[in-house]
Order: C-alpha cells, then structure tokens, then sequence
C-alpha cells in the first residue's frame, strides 16, 4: 500500500493549496483501506476476499459546503479535486444560507488502535483450518441444513489536515466474525448464531478478539440449540416482564437511542435513507426519555468499541458525552456545523465510510451505562418474563417511536426460574414509554460491548461501524407474541 512519507507529502501539498484559495475553511481526508472476509460454507470455502483502496476527499466552505474525492494520488489530482470541490459548494451557496461551523480544539497528533495481533499478518491457513473446524463442530444433526463461519478484518491508515492547523495520523484497525446454522424439519425453519446475528461481533482490536471469541467451544451448543428450537413451545401472547441479553439490548439501543439522538435527523437535514427523529430541539434537557436508572452516552474513547478512534473526520477529538442522563433527553451527537446551529457541544461524531464519501453525523459507541444488578438478581426477582436473545428482525418507524423486535431465541422465566426454551419470541412499544419501563439494569460484571459493522444512513447510502456497550435489562410489563390486544 501506498505509505509513509509519501501520503504525508500529498496531505502538505493539499493544504497549501487550499490556503492559497480563497476559501473559508478547508480539510483534506487521505485513507488507505484494507480489507479481510474469509466465509466457510457447509464445509466449503464460499468467499475469501481481500481489497485494497486508497484516495482522498476534500471539502471546503466557498458560500457554501463543496465535497470532493479522487483516487488520483498525484499533486495534479489533487488540485483537479479541490477545483470540483470549489465549484460544488458555490452552486451549494445558492440553496444555502451562511454557514457556520462551531470552533473546536485544533490538533496535530497521532492515534493508533491498541492491538496484540496484526490480522493481515496471521497465515490465511491457520484462520482457514479454524473455520474449517468450527464447520464440522456444528455439522450434529440432519435438520441442520445450512452452516456459516465467517472472519473479518478492516484496517484502515489515515491522514486529516485543516486549513486551521490540523494535522492527524491514525492507523485504526478491526477484527471479529461468528457463526450461525438455519434448521429446518421440513414443516419450521429457525436459526441460531453465536456470538451475535449478522456475522457475529467485532472490536476495535487485532486478531486476539477473534480468538477470544472461541467459535470452537460455542459451536456445537449453538447448534444445538438451533435444532432444539424447532420442538420449542411458540412465543406466548399478552403482558409481562422481558429481560433483554446483551446482543438484542445492543440493537434496541442503537435503533431507539442511537439514531434519533443523531442532531442531522433531528432537525430535519437527514430524512429520505432511514426518516428523522422524535427528539426534537424543543425536548432537549426537558424530555422524560426513559427510567431514572436509564444512563446512554455517545463514548468514541470506549476500550475496544468499533465505534472508537482518536478524532472524527472534523478533526473534532474523540470523547464520551451524555445523551440521556438519569431518564432525561440532554444531548446530541452533532456536527460543527449542527453544533453551531442548535448551540451544544461538538460530538466527535462526524464520519464517512471511506475516503469517497462525505463525513456525516454517524453514532460512535452508543452505550447504556451499568447498573446495580446482577443478571441473576433480575433472573430470580422475575416472576414471569422472557428472555430475548439472538437478533432476528426488526422494526421502526421513521421517527424511531413505533418498533417491533424479534429474537431466534426467548427463554421462558417463572418465579425466578428460567424454565423452559421459545421459539419466535417478539415484543412491541414505544421508544419512550419502553425505556421508562426499564426497572432493572445489571453490573458491569455483565456488561458487554458489542460492535455493528452494517449500520447504514445517508444518500447515497453509507455503511458504518459502530459500537454499543450494555448489561442485561428489565422491562416491566411489555407486549409480547403476535397476538392482539
């Protein structure tokens, strides 16, 4: 790839040549991406992809915002790219009114992601054999008739400057994959995954949480319990208590907290790809969201997240800031220029999917912080409940109030005694009536940080990875089965 000295020397060469234009602001991205899938099939190797790409965006206020990008790495190409960008944002001017962009701390610095193994450096045989064996670990039973394992990794060497004084290296590196079986005896098809739905987790680290994942002892419990579902008794119909487990409490934080706590939905400016937001400006610090014990912040800086960084794609530090604080709406993940507009603090949430894309304003680590439980102190003080586990599908309206959930696996509770397995466990609500039913929340014992490598938002659409952090939660008194009510 195309490194060292050279990409630093384009970087300088960009930020001249802005300074030297007349414009108000000016940034230039430079990324080189690297990427990693190795997919196992029904004992068959189905994909092993690798890629490579490098190039830069640029973007300016000229009236107002032009963006850019090129994969052309040469000083021409880079002049070409600023002249685009400039006459983008003077035709911009004309739908826009003046820009603002709120003043943050200006760095030069560096930030690589802590990390053991090098994923690209490990044999592509021993990732391979590892698959492979965890393949045949699931192969136990006739009715399983499709099985997947999967690896990922993505790293990804960048380089931001502003024409007010940036100048910001990060080397940031990922890694993760699962495994999942669908089964099938002819008259119900279910399917199980482990450690997470959609190609299993990920972290902000090296090989060394691929392999703490330990595919190879949780393969044939997985499986197992796929094939256990297809005799499990259907969800029941009506009100109850429902515990949420890590991987299904992740995604009803990043659908109900994450995306409509993002300031570009709220005011509008984010509609067409996934709707606005409830959580309007007029609610912010004088809105109920949720329970007292209900505690979610944005935190770019969480150990291992893959949602965290050093800096944002603003050159806006990476930090942790409150978004619900004790069941109260008090903040956003904003842009400079949302900042500005609404009057609160710069997030450190602006980023692009790569370096062809515009930043925008994308979730980090959306976390529901601990609580003073236990999982097994929820557990026993349950009388009758539910436990969610294993996203399966979802639903929300384009406001993020209405949602239905579904889960590959419930467990049924009863005085305090998980008693028996469900198959197609689903619960409904309302984002703000749901969270103040939130009565128990465990430990940090309990807590676990889960990445999503497939949240998408914008137009045209971008694919970001993300991260959320949360112990296993009550409910109180929520809708659950297909019945009506």
């Amino acid at each position: 790839m195309y490194h060292g000295a050279s990409m630093r020397d384009l970087v300088d060469f960009g930020i001249e040549k802005l300074e030297r234009e007349d414009v108000r602001y000016g940034d230039i991205r430079l990324s080189e991406i690297e990427t990693e899938v190795i997919n196992v099939k029904n004992g068959a190797v189905e994909a092993i992809k690798s890629s490579e790409s490098r190039g830069y965006g640029i973007r300016v206020i000229d009236g107002g915002w032009g963006f850019a990008s090129s994969a052309d790495l040469s000083e021409k190409g880079i002049e070409e790219t600023i002249k685009r960008a400039k006459k983008i944002a003077r035709a911009s001017s004309k739908a826009s009114g003046k820009i603002d962009i709120k003043d943050i701390e200006v760095f030069e610095d560096t930030y690589t992601t802590p990390y053991e193994k090098d994923p690209f450096k490990v044999e592509l045989e021993e990732k391979l054999d590892l698959l492979m064996e965890v393949d045949d670990r699931l192969d136990i039973d006739d009715k399983i008739k499709v099985r997947k394992c999967n690896f990922n990794a993505w790293k990804t060497d960048k380089i931001f400057a502003s024409t007010e004084g940036a100048m910001i290296e990060q080397e940031l590196v990922k890694t993760g994959g699962g495994l999942n079986v669908n089964v099938s005896d002819g008259e119900d098809t279910q399917k199980r995954s482990y450690p997470n739905a959609f190609g299993g987790d990920f972290h902000s680290s090296g090989y060394e949480f691929f392999e703490s994942l330990d595919l190879l002892g949780n393969a044939e419990e997985t499986a197992q319990e796929g094939v256990d579902l297809l005799d499990a008794e259907q969800c029941p119909e009506g009100e109850m208590d429902i515990i949420l487990n890590t991987n299904q409490l992740a995604l009803q934080v990043h659908e109900s907290a994450g995306h409509p706590t993002e300031l570009d939905r709220a005011l509008g400016t984010e509609a067409s790809y996934a709707g606005t937001s409830f959580l309007t400006p007029d609610k912010l610090e004088d809105f109920r969201y949720g329970a007292e014990n209900v505690n979610i912040v944005s935190d770019a800086t969480a150990q291992g997240g893959l949602g965290t960084f050093g800096y944002d794609d603003e050159g806006a530090r990476a930090k942790k800031i409150d978004l619900v604080k004790d069941g109260l709406f008090v903040g956003y993940q904003a842009s400079r220029e949302g900042a500005a507009e609404v009057g609160v603090d710069v997030s450190g949430n602006m980023r692009a999917d790569g370096w062809e894309n515009l930043p925008i304003v994308r979730m980090t680590n959306i976390n529901l912080e601990p609580g003073d439980w236990t999982k097994d102190e929820i557990v026993e003080e349950t009388d009758r409940g539910i436990i969610f586990d294993g996203i399966k599908s979802w639903s929300i309206d384009d406001k993020r109030l209405n949602f239905q959930f579904g889960t590959e696996a419930g467990y049924l509770v009863e005085d305090g005694e998980i008693t028996e397995l469900i198959k197609n466990p689903t619960y409904t609500g309302i984002t703000y009536e749901f969270w103040k039913r939130c009565d128990a929340i465990a430990g940090e014992e309990d807590w676990r940080l889960h990445g999503v490598p497939n949240c998408g938002k914008g137009e045209p659409p971008q694919t970001m990875q993300v991260g959320h952090g949360c112990a296993p939660s009550r409910f109180s008194d929520i809708r659950v089965g297909v019945g009506e009510w």
